[in-house]
């Protein structure tokens, strides 16, 4: 069915006037729109790309940016596989920020001050800092041109200002542009070594361009120099990667008992329950995360993480809605992509609708975060390569893998060659995905697949028990198939 062209017209014609009045950089933009405009767009462009083709999203992300925004032009570990802003992973600017009402605050407060004071470099500083933070609280890419906006303005007023120059880095961080971030982060580092930021986004540049050692070594610097919950939750995630549970769970715990905002208390909590998570430890998982939602109620990560446990230990009807009232809120790659699973475990009358919808809606949010400077070849290999077109998850793979050659591209590459039949090729990258001793089951169920494909029986068996006894519930269709493979490999015994 061919879209209604007078319509778009007229769309694209009040997103231009948009555009032009928001270019303007004498002075701060308006707030980002309601999360029900904001879900409205996507959902708008979900249901165009179905009416078209979802190849045609790419062509009106742009008009989605600026619905979005509500007529301006516009991210924690970022932990690669959980790319999405939702994630608040090491990579998150300041954990004192993460609610997202101080953050609209903060920024309506910069706002007014800046146009009173535009000479005030520190506060364009902080005004993009914080942009970058309410991309990544409220899953709005869009935000991120407007940070770089204000960063640029900062330079201009002062130029080689410490507080622009790390904004810089987490801004390019957030974008997943790792080696800018790293550039960045030296560039402070280098005039004041015990920049606490800095050091935070250098160890999380590090750990993104898959430089394991490097990122060790910088965490135990930054340790030494400013230790502190940034510091800290950066310090466990390494050791998680090198299968170091019981370290990292002492780190995080000992950081959430020095906790004190309610920034820093979700932001931990949530790190300790994604921790629990990942060993199959539900009931714990599910109490870390209600932890963090008592520190703050809206902590998008934490009601994610916890509809997601709900649903693995069993209490389906439960995480079922939970999960919906996430995604009706802030649909974004990873809660939509495991709502879509949720409904297709389910199959209901009407299921395999609803979950195309979903999957639906993540091309839409990716072809927004690409319209805004995010590279999404990431994002685009994990959800295409089981919910959407094979080929092109594989091409985004091979991208990802080409500037960075981390255990979370070595999985996604690994499973976009399985899905395309090239399992000889893939073999090799499903190992380097768990050669750190980084426990995770998806990646175990993605080699023993791999495995049983090229004939590798009986490796495929012990990593498909693997997969299951360190995390059963780890996706609902993912699982469902490891347990039906594992069941042919051991009857073919």
């Amino acid at each position: 069915m061919a879209p209604d062209t007078d319509d778009n017209e007229g769309f694209a014609e009040s997103a231009e006037d948009d555009r032009d009045s928001s270019a303007d950089s004498s002075g701060p933009v308006a707030p980002t729109a309601s999360t029900d405009e904001r879900v409205a767009a996507v959902r708008r462009v979900a249901a165009a790309g179905r009416r078209w083709h979802i190849g045609q999203l790419a062509g009106t992300a742009a008009l989605l940016a600026v619905a979005l925004t509500g007529g301006s032009i516009a991210y924690g570990a970022i932990r690669d596989g959980n790319t999405t802003a939702v994630s608040a992973a090491p990579g998150a600017l300041s954990p004192a920020l993460l609610n997202s009402g101080d953050i609209d605050a903060s920024i309506l407060s910069l706002q007014a001050h800046l146009k009173a004071q535009p000479r005030d470099f520190g506060s364009w500083a902080s005004l993009g800092l914080a942009y970058v933070e309410q991309a990544r609280t409220k899953g709005d890419p869009s935000r991120y041109p407007q940070a770089d906006k204000a960063l640029k303005r900062s330079l201009a007023v002062k130029p080689g200002n410490e507080q622009a120059i790390t904004g810089q880095a987490a801004l390019a961080a957030a974008r997943h542009d790792f080696k800018d971030a790293l550039a960045y982060a030296d560039r402070v580092l280098k005039e004041n070594p015990y920049s606490q930021s800095a050091l935070s986004s250098r160890i999380d540049a590090l750990v993104e361009l898959g430089r394991y050692a490097d990122a060790s070594k910088a965490a135990d610097t930054a340790d030494s120099r400013r230790p502190g919950i940034p510091v800290f939750t950066r310090y466990a995630y390494v050791h998680e990667l090198r299968g170091d549970v019981k370290t990292a769970r002492q780190v995080l715990e000992q950081a959430l008992g020095t906790a004190s905002t309610k920034g820093d208390i979700s932001y931990v909590a949530f790190q300790l329950g994604q921790l629990a998570w990942n060993q199959g430890d539900y009931k714990t998982a599910v109490s870390y995360y209600a932890r963090a939602l008592a520190a703050d109620d809206n902590y998008l990560p934490a009601l994610e993480g916890r509809a997601r446990a709900e649903y693995a230990s069993g209490a389906k009807a439960t995480g079922l809605r939970d999960m919906e009232q996430l995604v009706a809120r802030y649909p974004l790659p990873q809660p939509l992509v495991e709502l879509g699973e949720m409904y297709e475990d389910r199959g209901a009358a009407g299921d395999e609708a609803r979950a195309r919808d979903q999957y639906a809606l993540v091309d839409a949010w990716i072809a927004l975060a690409r319209a805004n400077g995010v590279n999404a070849d990431l994002d685009t290999a994990l959800a295409a390569a089981d919910h959407g077109d094979k080929a092109a998850a594989l091409r985004a793979a091979r991208a990802e893998w080409a500037r960075r050659h981390t255990v979370h591209t070595a999985d996604a590459l690994a499973w976009a060659l399985h899905v395309n039949g090239k399992d000889a090729e893939a073999l090799p990258y499903a190992r380097q995905a768990t050669a750190t001793g980084y426990r995770n089951a998806s990646f175990l169920y993605h080699r023993g697949m791999i495995e049983r494909a090229t004939g590798h029986t009986k490796d495929a068996g012990d990593s498909l028990k693997a997969a299951l006894e360190l995390n059963p519930g780890f996706s609902p269709l993912g699982a469902r198939e490891a347990r039906k493979a594992l069941a042919d490999v051991e009857a073919a015994k």
